[in-house]
C-alpha cells in the first residue's frame, strides 16, 4: 500500500518513451495535467528525448544512466515504450520508489508481468495501467453504470483496426512488437477491460485465429454470463471499428462514443494521483495487468493449437 502524499503537492512524474504514442498522448497530457509536473523525458535515441522535452518545457535523459537520474527526479513514471522494455524499468522504477503508470499490455510473458507486480508490492508503490476505455470520460462513467446492474446474459465485443492497410499509413503500424503479437496483444486489453468489471473475472477461455491477425475468443465469467471477442489490426478500412454490446435484464446496450487519447490519459493520471495521495489501490493497476496478460497468454497459446491443428501433421521424416 502506498504512503499518502501531502495534499495539493504536484505530482512529479518523468515519461519513458520517445516514439508516437507518447508524442501524440502521455507527453502533451502530462505537461497539461494541472496537478502534474512533467519531471522529464527519457528516451533511447537522445535525440528523440532532446526533441520531446525541448517541446514541453521540460529536461531530457538518455542512455542507460539517464533512467536511474529521471528515476531520482521524480515521484512517478509513465511508460510509452514496447511491453518487454517496458516491464523491467517498471521494475527498476518501482524498486527506486517511483509510482507507475504503465501502458498496456504491461508485458508479453505472464513472468514478465508478475516480475512487474511484486515489485510494485514490494516497493509500496500505487500503479496504474493505462487502458483507454477505463479512463476516458464517456466510457469509463458507462462501464461504471454497467457494472452496478446484475442479469447481464451475454455481450459481444468487436476491435478491428486496419492498421496494416496500405491506404491507412499509420504510424503506428511501424511498431515491431504490436505487428509481432497483433491485434490480440494490443487492442485485447482495452476490451476486456470492460468486460471483466461488468461481467466479473473471467473462468473459461476459447480462442480460435481468424484471417490475418485476427483472433476470436469465447469467454466465461463468474456472472454466468458469456461473451465473444473478435480482435485484429489488419482488417480492411471499411471494415474496421469498435463495438462492444451488452445483453441481460435490461435489455441491450452498447458502448457509447469516446474522446480522444489524450482526455483518456488525463483521467488515468487523475486515478493515479488518488491512489498515491490515498493509498487506496485502484481496480486497473498492475495485479490487473497481470491478470490480463495472464488471459492474453492463455489464449495466444490456445489460438496457436487451433492453427498447428488446422495445419495438420507434420511431414514424416524423409518425405
Amino acid at each position: 500500500m502506498t504512503t499518502p502524499s501531502a495534499p495539493n503537492t504536484p505530482l512529479r512524474i518523468g515519461l519513458l518513451g520517445t516514439g508516437p504514442w507518447a508524442r501524440n498522448t502521455q507527453a502533451p497530457a502530462l505537461a497539461g495535467h494541472p496537478g502534474v509536473r512533467l519531471s522529464g523525458v527519457w528516451g533511447r535515441r537522445p535525440e528523440a528525448a532532446e526533441e520531446l522535452a525541448a517541446a514541453h518545457g521540460t529536461k531530457a535523459y538518455s542512455a542507460e544512466a539517464g533512467v536511474d537520474e529521471l528515476f531520482a527526479a521524480s515521484d512517478a513514471v509513465a511508460f510509452a515504450l514496447p511491453p518487454d522494455i517496458q516491464a523491467p524499468l517498471a521494475v527498476r522504477a518501482a524498486a527506486a520508489g517511483c509510482h507507475l503508470l504503465m501502458d498496456k499490455p504491461i508485458a508479453t510473458t505472464v513472468a514478465g508481468a508478475r516480475e512487474v507486480a511484486g515489485a510494485a508490492e514490494r516497493a509500496g508503490v500505487a500503479s496504474v495501467v493505462f487502458c483507454t476505455l477505463r479512463f476516458a470520460p464517456e466510457t469509463a462513467r458507462w462501464i461504471g453504470e454497467q457494472a452496478a446492474l446484475d442479469g447481464w446474459f451475454t455481450a459481444r465485443a468487436q476491435w478491428l483496426g486496419a492498421l496494416y492497410a496500405p491506404e491507412a499509413a499509420s504510424e503506428y503500424a511501424a511498431s515491431p512488437w504490436r505487428r509481432e503479437k497483433g491485434g490480440l496483444w494490443d487492442v485485447g486489453p482495452h476490451v476486456l477491460s470492460v468486460l471483466i468489471p461488468v461481467l466479473g473475472e473471467v473462468t473459461r477461455v476459447t480462442a480460435a485465429p481468424g484471417p490475418s491477425d485476427t483472433t476470436h475468443l469465447v469467454l466465461r465469467h463468474t456472472s454466468g454470463a458469456s461473451s465473444t471477442v473478435t480482435l485484429g489490426l489488419g482488417a480492411p478500412v471499411a471494415a474496421a471499428g469498435v463495438e462492444i454490446e451488452l445483453r441481460g435484464e435490461h435489455g441491450v446496450v452498447t458502448l457509447p462514443e469516446w474522446g480522444d487519447a489524450v482526455g483518456a490519459f488525463h483521467g488515468a493520471v487523475d486515478a493515479l494521483t488518488e491512489a498515491v495521495r490515498t493509498g487506496v489501490a485502484h481496480p486497473c493497476d498492475v495485479r490487473f495487468g497481470l491478470r490480463l496478460t495472464e488471459l492474453l497468454a492463455e489464449a495466444e497459446a490456445r489460438a496457436g493449437a487451433e492453427t498447428r491443428a488446422d495445419a495438420g501433421p507434420p511431414p514424416a521424416p524423409g518425405v
